[in-house]
């Protein structure tokens, strides 16, 4: 366990995951903001990614577990990713659609902002989140975050319009 929180445990993805990863990142509508639904290639590919991550940096994208029965209801952890002519730690989250609006991924966010501050002594944390996914913005601004920036990814042949939320380490409480 990397982290707990009220309702969640936070640990390392593993390959036994897999299918817990497919409810999320194999579901249309949850993946909207990826312009899609992945396959099981991709799938493979995003879990390979975050244990690539635990040895490169230490963190990753972490499985959020429902502490009352140890079922995996999503994923949230800090990344570094590109931005602009940087790279920037994120805190990213995704959820499965059943557990959507019921604050899972503030209070799974929360947490690794203070794990970005606490453990791993950053200046600043961020969120980058496409221009069209409210729900996701509503997240960052619930974890004390402020839209800064703004700039077009490209992703599967899309520009894509994304926001950076940033809060600062002097600013947290």
């Amino acid at each position: 366990m990397i982290l707990e929180t009220e309702r969640l445990y936070l640990r390392q993805l593993e390959q036994s995951d897999f299918d817990a990863l497919c409810k999320i990142l194999k579901d249309e509508e949850t993946m909207y903001a990826y312009e899609g639904a992945f396959d099981d290639s991709e799938v493979q590919e995003w879990l390979d990614r975050q244990l690539s991550r635990y040895k490169k940096y230490g963190f990753g994208l972490w499985a959020a577990v429902l502490k009352e029965n140890g079922e995996v209801i999503g994923q949230c952890g800090l990344t570094m990713q590109p931005w602009k002519n940087m790279e920037v730690l994120e805190i990213g989250y995704l959820f499965q659609k059943s557990y959507w609006h019921s604050g899972y991924a503030t209070e799974a966010a929360k947490a690794c902002k203070k794990y970005a501050f606490e453990m791993l002594k950053a200046d600043e944390v961020c969120s980058i989140i496409r221009d069209t996914n409210t729900a996701s913005q509503n997240v960052a601004l619930r974890n004390g975050m402020t839209l800064t920036d703004k700039w077009v990814k490209h992703y599967r042949g899309v520009e894509m319009p994304h926001y950076r939320y940033v809060v600062y380490k002097n600013l947290f409480s």
